[in-house]
């Protein structure tokens, strides 16, 4: 519906861009030019002339380490990746023609508990900071800074729901951490559109928190899925 002439796809795994590359085309958008790119965020000088070059007036950020106890075992790339490049982003949109900047940030960033939660706090504030200093792009427009926190996306690559089915067809364990574990969810056309909403929302510096509904317990949900797979639970009772 948005009917945008290019999509530049930057990626750092060969065979993510791959499959989204592949998707899309799948998709037959005409008049839709789509530029699968191979490259890291933390290249800042590739990244800048990147963002130059094809024009990007829109950026929505998404790259970052994800799984919580991968990022605690590994702080340091962890907090690089994930700090780093929306530092890079941000300074690449100096002198461009970027328009909208959106992060999208997590719910763990609310008084963060693990490193993954604190890096992705760290990366809403350099957009805070970006967006007080109030600049300007090639076409004299101000850049617009903003962040968007949401939970579990369903389908997407941080979610736990893949994990879940994985270990439903080796024919479990299915593995929780705790009984009592909540998480919000929502689907991925949801939070995509909710996503692009918040660019019309945005005025500067804004961290969006998107409705995620009631908090689902991790155990039903784990349960619900055994029972769709046409399996049975085995526990004390069966």
């Amino acid at each position: 519906d948005l009917n945008p002439s290019k999509l530049v796809l930057i990626e750092v795994s060969e065979h993510s861009l791959w499959k989204l590359e592949k998707q899309l085309a799948d998709l037959k958008i005409e008049h839709l030019v789509v530029k699968p790119i191979l490259a890291n965020l933390n290249n800042l000088k590739l990244i800048r002339n990147i963002i130059l070059y094809e024009k990007v007036e829109v950026i929505f950020h998404a790259a970052a380490y994800k799984h919580v106890p991968i990022v605690e075992l590994n702080p340091m790339e962890g907090l690089r990746n994930n700090i780093l490049s929306t530092y890079n982003l941000c300074k690449a949109c100096e002198s461009s023609y970027v328009k909208n900047f959106v992060l999208i940030s997590t719910d763990k960033a609310v008084r963060p508990t693990n490193l993954m939660g604190a890096s992705k706090r760290l990366s809403e504030i350099i957009l805070e900071y970006y967006q007080s200093k109030n600049q300007l792009n090639i076409s004299g427009q101000r850049i617009i800074y903003s962040s968007v926190r949401f939970g579990n996306v369903l389908g997407s690559s941080g979610s736990v729901v893949p994990i879940f089915q994985e270990q439903i067809n080796r024919g479990g364990p299915v593995t929780i951490t705790h009984k009592d574990i909540t998480r919000y969810f929502m689907t991925i056309k949801e939070a995509v559109g909710l996503v692009i909403e918040s660019t019309v929302l945005a005025n500067g510096g804004e961290v969006f928190l998107l409705d995620m509904g009631k908090p689902v317990p991790i155990i039903n949900l784990a349960r619900l899925m055994i029972i769709n797979s046409g399996l049975t639970i085995k526990d004390k009772n069966n």
